[in-house]
């Protein structure tokens, strides 16, 4: 049986993929030709996969223009989004339109961290008391070892979880531009190994991470804390403008807001919002985010009022949005190209990256929900979303 190559000298050589290539198509039958079409140096890759053989093409279009009033994105915005679902695009440009004519949307971002959550596990509680004692006293050293792995990463606060004979350390970053994934546990790792060399009393067990910093998952530890960016996009939209574009009113929107805060309370659900998951997971495979990422950044709360004069007052707010615009997928070839539609490419950009995004999610809320308020839902599904592959039976 033929195996793939593994010479790192060729890893991400143009023949090394073709040989990939041509060991899984024999050995499967499949034809590869399409994964064989990239217009990129695959020298650029190294850090970002390994065993390349190709690519995935995933459809990009572009929504809007999008009109936003935030602290660090400003003006209108063409919106690429990677996606094979039908009316995604077509219903995010509904939202941009309307809110583009209602006057734009304010982002703002409230918070700005990532994390690394390490356990030490002692002899007893009190113990496990004191060592938290410690670490408060000691955080100015503890400070200088991690800053010292990193030039960008600045260690904010250490926050403590304590169960039994355990202490969660919950370490917050500031990362720059970048998500700070790696950052942070190399910065984390560096910490401990001081704390673990001053021989803390009854100590027993450590671990690097125990999951208390949910690394692509969201927690209700996130919707209070963050992770990433939190960040608020809202809009006022006239009543006129539902009525034209929208073709319900407002009164019928917010009265299916209240259904759906109800049904997510029923199903347990970590977000009431209609599907924060579509725009962010869209603009993330577009833009070179991490799509493992969209698990903690597609959760988050939804906000209404019915005015008195009929506008409708709507926001969103995403406790853990975790974007970069410098690092991991943002310097290949597409992904940069999307990104500099934005002006989101490169240092300084990350803020203005996480307001976009939010706005993208907010024009997507409103669309879905007025499609359904005003049954419009199916047709528009039946109309662009159906694309009838010639093999199917149904």
């Amino acid at each position: 049986m033929q195996r793939l190559p593994r010479d790192p000298r060729d890893d991400y050589s143009p023949e090394a993929a073709e040989s990939r290539r041509r060991v899984v198509s024999d050995a499967t039958g499949a034809s590869l030709e399409h994964l064989a079409a990239f217009s990129f140096d695959p020298e650029i890759l190294p850090g970002n996969m390994e065993g390349f053989a190709g690519v995935a093409q995933v459809p990009v279009g572009f929504a809007g223009p999008m009109l936003v009033d935030g602290e660090h994105a400003h003006g209108e915005y063409f919106v690429p989004m990677a996606t094979t679902e039908g009316t995604l695009v077509a219903s995010y440009s509904r939202g941009m339109r309307l809110t583009r004519e209602a006057g734009g949307i304010t982002t703002t971002v409230l918070d700005d961290a990532m994390q690394r959550a390490p356990i030490f596990v002692f002899d007893d509680a009190r113990a496990a008391r004191d060592f938290g004692s410690w670490v408060s006293d000691n955080f100015g050293a503890i400070k200088a070892e991690a800053e010292t792995t990193t030039r960008v990463g600045k260690l904010r606060d250490i926050e403590q979880y304590a169960v039994g004979a355990m202490r969660w350390l919950r370490f917050n970053f500031t990362t720059g531009d970048a998500a700070g994934q790696n950052m942070v546990t190399k910065a984390t790792h560096e910490a401990c190994r001081w704390i673990l060399g001053q021989r803390p009393r009854g100590l027993r067990d450590f671990a690097l991470a125990a999951n208390l910093d949910t690394d692509k998952k969201h927690s209700a530890l996130n919707n209070l804390h963050s992770r990433g960016k939190r960040v608020v996009a809202e809009a006022t939209i006239p009543a006129r403008l539902i009525r034209e574009v929208l073709h319900t009113t407002g009164e019928d929107l917010y009265r299916l807001r209240q259904l759906s805060n109800l049904g997510s309370l029923l199903s347990g659900a970590v977000s009431n919002g209609a599907h924060y998951a579509n725009g962010v997971a869209a603009v993330f495979i577009a833009c070179g985010q991490d799509a493992g990422n969209v698990a903690e950044s597609s959760a988050g709360f939804t906000f209404a009022e019915l005015r008195d004069d009929g506008s409708y007052y709507f926001s969103i707010t995403i406790p853990s949005l975790i974007v970069a615009t410098y690092g991991g997928g943002t310097g290949l070839a597409t992904q940069r190209e999307c990104l500099e539609v934005l002006g989101c490419y490169g240092p300084g950009r990350a803020l203005a990256l996480a307001e976009i995004v939010a706005a993208t999610v907010l024009c997507g809320e409103l669309s879905l929900g007025s499609a359904i308020a005003a049954d419009e839902w199916v047709s528009s599904h039946d109309a662009f979303g159906r694309n009838r592959p010639t093999d199917a039976t149904t």
